[in-house]
């Protein structure tokens, strides 16, 4: 929302500076973006060009002679080189003396001599002013009234702030300069002095009746202006509107823009000749075109709001007319319309069309209703002061719809929700002002909201508005109570498990990446999903087209991208949900992580032996997935370890993990080539994900504390077994088998050998083992030696069928 300082001063008498205007704005809750203050050009006068002679030692330099005015150099014309292709005897332009600072240069000028010839100023450029970037000469004014001397600024209405304030879609109010104006004064900046529109009753009936067949449309009102002369609008509107970005028309459409800024309130205008028969409000037919203002004829959805006559669709109601019925300088009869429509149907079709427009803007947030008439009188004013014409009584049908309603405040509520002490009467003085219908009890009031402000519903909103007057900033900063530990009482489960698995997989070596929820349809597709019910409708690019089913397309893309440019040693991870169906229970929470070239978790890079230069393959995946699980509780050695694991890993270069025989926990894996092939990727890649939401409940440790560390006094002892089992057999029963034999006594089982051959048998193998043994009370002999290894051969023979290879 644009305005100009002049402008607000007609709703705001104020003497406050344009630096206390724009603080008060932001302090209010309307925070200004920018402001456009062309103070320093004030010193730049309108000068015209005497006579224009050859530099006496330069062939692209000339030296002028310059008016700039009664009060320079006593009148008399002073002498300026320029070098411009365009300075000429004749041309009136823009002369900066000595002591202005240009802002496109960043200098202040003085008298000095160019070239041996002494120059009293610069003739400027656009550029140079900030006004646009043009530089191929300087600025030619042509031939205007502005007498030699005069500011440029005033006379080019330069003078006159711009201010840009962003607004929040609760605020439908402060669309219009009015609304704004009234905010300041409320909070003690001054008096709200917007003038009250007359009721204008007009002269006989409106020859055009109007007829409402949509529910979008609330209200209606139409008025006939006959006799008008249209042109150009008046300086002081055209100047307005061009310094907020509108280009003028004419005089008829450019007091509906006008109107529009200035009191939020959007009209339409049209050209009463060109409208055949009454006009109907209802939904656009199967197939209806209309060749909008905008120059594009646009084909509307069955049922779209329009306004239609008896040749078809004439505006898309709330949103644009049409061409057909635009007013131009033909025009002598015009119909005023002033309507209200339903902001979310007006919303609905503005991104249904793909139509943005000030009108759309202001209706979808929801315009005042009461001022509906009174937005129709102030335009038939302003017609006819400015196109005079004589105007008809107004057609108006509809209801205006009043949903405010009664909501009780209790004065306690202000200290409570924000902690500003406000008294009573203070409250009840800064909501009056507002404009609120306050009736004061004795520990509260009854208060209604006015109807420009649809958004305030209920008493949280009043404190607001009470708050955003006090001012934020008066709001003493106090620390929240300390409610004990921040694990146990704050954070839920999923919170815990996103920090720690993030903690864990930091401490790795690894890096935190933040990446896109949506990926390209070919990725989605290659990991699982591409359902029709994830594709976005209206996706931010074509490469973002589908709700992610994973972490892993991203991750690869971030670590592909950092190896394009000389990074190719990297370790990603990410915490973030993935999508796999449109169900509540579709979106599951996952951390995912990639290891690329040699960045294993004992770091990275070329090294003097072979052991630092290895690349990351399935077993530095199977780690980091197994660090997650056992940070979060999951009781890791319970769990199982399968080979193979979805088809976007490599089928022998991976594995699953699981609780029990169906719970997955976890993937891991290298790539497969295919998958790569998708993600235009190369280079060795290894990568995991964690199902966060898989793992039960309760089984995190309550403390990370680690228990005494008993030692035992006696000698542990190694034994090697080698079993023969089926090819297909996994190490990891072997190794749970072992681990089960004996619990007291059996320690660390680890594999050393895996041999197979055809002195084996066919689809056989061998797996060897080395099992530490560690006595608690007493030193093995021979016997526990042989009944504790008689327990291990009969532990894996049950578990996997295997037998003692001899």
């Amino acid at each position: 929302m644009k305005f100009t300082l002049s402008w607000l001063k007609d709703h705001l008498d104020t003497d406050a500076s344009l630096a206390q205007i724009v603080e008060r704005l932001t302090a209010i809750g309307l925070e200004v973006e920018h402001v456009d203050d062309k103070a320093a050009l004030a010193p730049f006068r309108i000068a015209r060009v005497l006579t224009a002679e050859k530099h006496p030692d330069a062939d692209k330099l000339q030296k002028l002679t310059v008016d700039a005015g009664p009060e320079v150099n006593g009148g008399k014309p002073v002498q300026v080189v320029c070098g411009a292709p365009n300075a000429r005897a004749g041309l009136v332009g823009v002369l900066g003396l000595p002591g202005a600072f240009v802002p496109g240069l960043g200098t202040t000028l003085t008298v000095g001599k160019i070239r041996g010839v002494e120059s009293y100023g610069m003739m400027c450029s656009e550029r140079e002013l900030e006004l646009s970037e043009e530089h191929n000469g300087i600025i030619d004014l042509g031939e205007i009234d502005a007498p030699a001397g005069m500011s440029f600024a005033d006379w080019a209405g330069l003078a006159d702030p711009v201010i840009e304030i962003n607004l929040t879609p609760n605020r439908p109010d402060a669309t219009g300069v009015a609304g704004i104006a009234r905010d300041l004064a409320a909070s003690g900046l001054g008096t709200l002095k917007t003038p009250p529109v007359a009721a204008i009753e007009g002269e006989g009936d409106c020859p055009v009746a109007v007829a409402i067949e949509s529910p979008v449309c609330h209200r209606f009102a139409l008025r006939r202006v006959s006799g008008v002369t249209n042109g150009a609008s008046p300086e002081w509107m055209r100047r307005r509107l061009q310094a907020i970005g509108l280009r003028p028309i004419n005089a008829l459409v450019d007091i509906t823009n006008y109107i529009t800024f200035d009191r939020g309130r959007p009209l339409h205008v049209f050209d009463a000749k060109k409208v055949a028969g009454n006009l109907v409000v209802r939904g656009a037919r199967d197939g209806e075109t209309i060749l909008a203002l905008d120059g594009r004829t646009h084909t509307l959805p069955e049922g779209t709001c329009v306004i239609a006559d008896a040749n078809g669709v004439e505006s898309i109601a709330g949103i644009m007319g049409g061409e057909h019925s635009g007013c131009d300088e033909t025009t002598t009869d015009v119909l005023i319309e002033s309507a209200l429509w339903e902001p979310l149907a007006i919303a609905r079709t503005g991104r249904t069309l793909g139509i943005i427009t000030d009108a759309r803007y202001r209706f979808e947030r929801g315009v005042d209703p009461a001022f509906n008439e009174p937005g129709l009188d102030l335009a038939t004013r302003l017609v006819l002061d400015l196109c005079g014409g004589t105007p008809s009584r107004a057609t108006i049908v509809g209801e205006t719809p009043d949903t405010r309603r009664e909501i009780r405040l209790p004065f306690t509520e202000v200290k409570r929700l924000t902690g500003l002490d406000v008294s009573a009467d203070e409250q009840v003085a800064l909501l009056g002002r507002l404009g609120f219908a306050v009736t004061r009890e004795d520990d509260a009031a009854t208060v209604v909201p006015p109807t420009w402000r649809p958004d305030v519903e209920g008493k949280a909103d009043l404190v607001e508005e009470v708050m955003r007057l006090v001012g934020v900033d008066n709001i003493a900063p106090q620390p929240l109570p300390s409610t004990g530990s921040v694990n146990g009482r704050i954070l839920t489960t999923a919170q815990v498990r996103d920090r720690l698995a993030k903690r864990t997989l930091a401490g790795r070596g690894m890096v935190e990446s933040v990446s896109y929820s949506f990926i390209p349809e070919a990725h989605a597709k290659a990991f699982g999903g591409g359902a029709e019910a994830l594709r976005l409708e209206n996706p931010i690019s074509a490469d973002l087209s589908d709700m992610r089913p994973s972490l892993l397309p991203g991750l690869v893309a971030a670590a592909q991208r950092n190896a394009a440019r000389g990074y190719g040693d990297v370790a990603l991870f990410e915490v973030a949900a993935v999508y796999r169906s449109d169900e509540p229970d579709g979106q599951i929470r996952v951390a995912g992580g990639v290891r690329r070239a040699t960045a294993g978790h004992a770091g990275s890079g070329r090294s003097w032996d072979a052991k630092g230069a290895a690349p990351v393959g399935v077993f530095d995946a199977k780690a980091d997935a197994l660090a997650v699980l056992d940070a979060l509780g999951a009781p890791v050695a319970n769990l199982n370890v399968e080979a193979g694991a979805s088809p976007w890993y490599h089928p022998g270069r991976s594995g699953t993990i699981k609780l029990g025989p169906k719970t997955v926990l976890a993937e891991f894996g290298e790539f497969h080539p295919n998958a790569l092939k998708v993600l235009d990727a190369s280079g060795p890649y290894a990568g995991f994900e964690v199902f966060l939401d898989a793992i039960p409940e309760g089984k995190r440790k309550a403390t990370r504390t680690k228990p005494v560390l008993q030692l035992s006094p006696f000698q542990p002892v190694k034994r090697d077994f080698a079993f023969v089992v089926d090819e297909a057999t996994e190490a990891l029963k072997i190794v749970r088998a072992a681990e089960g034999a004996d619990r007291k006594l059996v320690g660390e089982v680890r594999v050393f050998d895996v041999f197979s051959g055809a002195a084996l048998g066919e689809g056989k193998k061998s797996v060897a083992v080395e099992v530490t043994l560690n006595p608690t009370d007493k030193t093995l002999a021979e016997a526990d030696l042989e009944a504790v290894s008689g327990k291990i051969v009969a532990a894996v023979a049950k578990a996997t069928g295997g037998t003692l290879r001899t």
